[in-house]
């Protein structure tokens, strides 16, 4: 819903803040006092086409237009924002500006975010619809009119949406197995090779880790053994042993000999000679077992003489199958699997694609039919639509107006999750007269009125938030009971819309729920318009005026009354 508009420096308004209010509202005063202008500012606002003619002449600055939307949470102009990058928050104000300089360019703001000019429009295409003399923004375009008739026949688009999406995953899926079946022959020569050095190599979880510990290990050991033997060179070998023996025997002859000259064996010769006997004896047991513990500890590094070469051989296998297939020594088992995977997805492709295409044949069946139900909704939809629109149109003035909608099959390259129809809303003014488009009716008066007529016939029908509708002189042309007829359905879509309404008839005036008066003022060198809200006293004084003219008698106040009710 609009709630406020603020123009600066729009041709004859200098300044004015409006605050608007829901239902009808309606914007009356002479001929040229500039109720267009309270339009053309609002369009200014919402991305209309403006030129530097809007400008206030001797403005100081820009010309500009802000126009502030309340909107519920659920609103479509917020997924707009959100697609383009735009930030809000969900329980303010919508607030869209437009500055337009003197040489005609234009700043555009969204929340006092710079965008575009074409953001503008979209998101006023989304907020307002406009039906007036010069132009009527909403019907015209065909897109609405589609979404418009499934809203009157409460159509439900699911079955058909869920229809599209079971037919979309299943064609994109036999796409998936007809492509993979076209590349079958070259990929299963590939595949084959990789898999059979893959399993020539057979690479194992954790390998690689295992590998570069156990030759880190057994280089270790190598350098250890060498240490050894170096070791068991230097203790000289069984030669150190042979010389403590030859030593020990001689010292024993030695021993003999002197006690056998009669050498006490308390004697200092003898003592010493047994003492030497000891230690040689000591320190042969002592060679032997070190270099038994030598030995021991060699034997503790024993293994294979070529197991070093081994273990590099394979890392080396493994982190050069790596590279070839550019990817991490440890992704190789799952590499192999995932080759296996496909050479045997390739061998089965062919039967797995004909239940795909199968599948997407009945899906493509499935979706046919509930969009042919669909359409055949449609149709009947329209007929009632049409029916409703024709009531709608001999109390308007259009009782020769025809009206009807066109539900046109769509080829299957245009079918989406809405069906396979094209919708139009045609119209034949004079009998005999062709059907044609919306746009082919010549008087704006009338098409303003058919709009009326169709927004009439549309009123309580559908969800979602309605747009803010603009009705521009919409009574042009007629007076009395028609215009009452114009004045009772405005006030009927007011009932569940914000609707504003520029009008010369008291009658549709007499409806409103909120009444404005333009008028113009100044002199030869300035001339201002402004904007009087009417108080309930002021109302009846101007719809007796547009009663009666120029002078307001007491039977055009009367009148008034009556009129207002």
């Amino acid at each position: 819903m609009l709630i406020g508009l603020s123009i600066r420096d729009v041709v004859l308004i200098e300044s004015l803040d409006l605050a608007i209010g829901s239902g009808l509202t309606a914007l009356t005063g002479e001929t040229g006092a500039g109720k267009s202008i309270i339009l053309d500012a609002l369009g200014l606002a919402t991305g209309a086409r403006a030129d530097a003619g809007l400008v206030r002449r001797g403005a100081a600055g820009p010309a500009s237009a802000t126009a502030i939307f309340a909107l519920p949470a659920d609103h479509a102009a917020f997924a707009y924002l959100d697609d383009k990058g735009l930030t809000y928050a969900r329980d303010e104000d919508m607030v869209l500006r437009r500055q337009l300089a003197p040489d005609g360019r234009s700043r555009a703001f969204v929340n006092d975010q710079a965008t575009s000019v074409g953001v503008l429009k979209d998101l006023g295409g989304l907020l307002l619809e406009v039906h007036g003399q010069h132009e009527t923004v909403g019907l015209l375009d065909s897109r609405t009119h589609r979404p418009l008739l499934d809203a009157f026949g409460a159509i439900s688009l699911v079955p058909v949406a869920g229809a599209w999406s079971a037919w979309r995953a299943a064609r994109d899926k036999a796409a998936g197995l007809r492509d993979l079946s076209d590349r079958a022959a070259v990929e299963t020569e590939e595949l084959t090779l990789r898999l059979s050095e893959l399993d020539r190599l057979d690479p194992r979880d954790g390998e690689e880790t295992q590998l570069a510990e156990e030759r880190a290990l057994l280089g270790s050991a190598e350098k250890a053994l060498a240490d050894i033997a170096a070791a068991r060179d230097a203790l000289g070998g069984d030669a150190l042993s042979g010389k403590l023996a030859s030593a020990f025997r001689a010292l024993e002859r030695a021993r003999d000999r002197a006690a056998q000259a009669g050498a006490p064996p308390e004697g200092l010769a003898m003592t010493r000679l047994t003492a030497a006997c000891d230690a040689v004896d000591r320190a042969l047991v002592e060679a032997q077992e070190a270099a038994a513990a030598v030995d021991s500890a060699a034997d503790s590094f024993e293994f294979e003489p070529d197991q070093l070469e081994k273990t590099e051989e394979r890392l080396f296998a493994l982190r050069g199958m790596a590279r070839k297939l550019g990817v991490a020594v440890e992704l190789l088992p799952a590499v192999r699997a995932d080759f296996a995977a496909r050479l045997q997805a390739i061998e089965t492709s062919g039967e797995a694609l004909r239940e795909a295409e199968a599948e997407a044949d009945a899906a493509r069946e499935g979706y046919l039919f509930a969009a042919q139900a669909l359409s055949d909704e449609r149709r009947a939809a329209g007929d009632r639509l049409a029916a409703a629109v024709e009531a709608e149109l001999a109390p308007l003035k259009l009782e020769k107006a025809r009206f009807r909608v066109v539900v046109e099959a769509l080829g299957e390259d245009r079918a989406g999750p809405s069906g396979l129809d094209r919708v139009a809303y045609e119209i034949c003014t004079n009998p005999g007269a062709p059907f044609g488009p919306l746009e082919a009716i010549a008087s704006g008066g009338e098409l303003a009125r058919f709009a009326l007529a169709l927004k009439a016939a549309l009123a309580g029908r559908g969800d979602g938030p309605q747009p803010l509708m603009i009705f521009d002189e919409v009574d042009q042309g007629v007076g009395g009971a028609v215009a009452d007829a114009v004045g009772l359905r405005l006030k009927r879509l007011a009932a569940n819309a914000q609707v504003l309404v520029v009008t010369h008839s008291a009658q549709v005036a007499a409806r409103a729920d909120a009444h404005w008066r333009i008028s113009k003022s100044g002199d030869d060198h300035h001339t201002r318009t402004a904007v009087h809200p009417l108080s309930p006293a002021e109302r009846e004084e101007e719809i007796a005026r547009m009663l009666s003219g120029a002078e307001v008698t007491e039977a055009a106040r009367a009148a008034a009354r009556a009129l207002i009710g």
